[in-house]
């Protein structure tokens, strides 16, 4: 707080009890029930809430990531899997690339099924069998 008198701060309040009373006392204004409601807004008991929007909006980003990051690391290992099959380096390198491609595949395919969670393991998983065959060469 400021020391001066004519800042637009509240007072402190000391007393938890009349700060709980400060709150909770809104000016009380009766309603008839005859009288029609005369608001123009609709009623939105139906509808559902923007949390829920924001969660679905959410999983479904989570789907595409997943799909679409397994089905690029997929094409990635299979192409380093051709490419090491045309130069001499031993048979477990593209093994371990082709192996490291089908599993970021079924990572894709359990993603784009709203399994992320399992996605994501069987990507890293996946990376780290193509990073081993890469340590064999």
């Amino acid at each position: 707080m400021s020391g001066r008198a004519d800042s637009d701060t509240d007072p402190e309040i000391t007393d938890p009890g009349a700060a709980a009373a400060q709150d909770t006392e809104p000016e009380a204004v009766p309603i008839d029930a005859d009288e029609p409601d005369d608001t123009d807004e609709p009623d939105d008991a139906d509808e559902p809430d923007d949390g829920a929007d924001d969660a679905a909006e959410g999983a479904r980003r989570a789907r595409w990531t997943a799909a679409g990051t397994g089905t690029v690391l997929a094409m990635a290992g299979l192409a380093a899997a051709l490419l090491r099959l045309t130069r001499s380096a031993p048979a477990l390198v593209p093994a371990a690339y082709a192996g490291g491609a089908a599993v970021c595949a079924g990572a894709a395919v359990l993603g784009s099924r709203g399994r992320t969670r399992r996605a994501l393991w069987l990507l890293i998983v996946g990376v780290m069998v193509m990073a081993l065959g890469d340590q064999f060469d």
